[in-house]
C-alpha cells in the first residue's frame, strides 16, 4: 500500500510536469508572436484559457505539499504561489491583445523563470518520490 507521502510526491510530480509543459508551450507561443507567425488576438485567446488552470494546479501542488508536511518543498513553492496570487489580485494574469507587444519581454522572462522553476521542482519531486517509494519497501 502506498503511503500518503508517496501519493503527495506522485500527484505533485504529475501536476508540476503538466505546468512545465504548459509554460514551454507559452514560451513557444510568445516566440511565434515575435516572429509574426500568430496574431496577438489568437495568442491571447489561447494563453488566457491556460492561465487559471496553471494557477489552480500550482496552488493544489502547494497545498498537497503543506498537507503532506513536506516543509522544504512547500517553502520552495510559496514564492511562486504569492506571485500568482498577486497577479490574480491585480488582474495582471490576463493577457491583453492591445498591450501584448509592450509587455512581451516581461511575459517571456516570467515564463522562462517559471519553466526553470518547474524543471528544478520536477527533478526534485522525482528524486523525493523515488526515495519515498524505496523507503516503503
Amino acid at each position: 500500500m502506498m503511503s500518503f507521502g508517496s501519493f503527495v510526491y506522485i500527484a505533485c510530480l504529475l501536476l508540476n510536469g503538466a505546468n512545465m509543459l504548459l509554460q514551454i508551450f507559452c514560451v513557444i507561443m510568445f516566440s511565434d508572436l515575435e516572429m509574426d507567425y500568430i496574431n496577438p488576438i489568437d495568442l491571447c485567446n489561447k494563453l488566457n484559457d491556460l492561465v487559471m488552470p496553471e494557477i489552480i494546479s500550482h496552488t493544489l501542488v502547494t497545498l498537497l505539499l503543506l498537507l503532506g508536511k513536506k516543509w522544504l518543498l512547500f517553502l520552495a513553492n510559496l514564492p511562486l504561489l504569492v506571485f500568482h496570487a498577486n497577479q490574480v489580485i491585480h488582474k495582471t494574469h490576463i493577457l491583453d491583445a492591445t498591450e501584448i507587444f509592450r509587455q512581451l519581454g516581461r511575459h517571456k522572462r516570467d515564463n522562462f523563470i517559471k519553466v526553470t522553476f518547474y524543471l528544478i521542482m520536477f527533478f526534485t519531486l522525482l528524486y523525493c518520490m523515488v526515495m519515498s517509494l524505496i523507503q516503503e519497501e
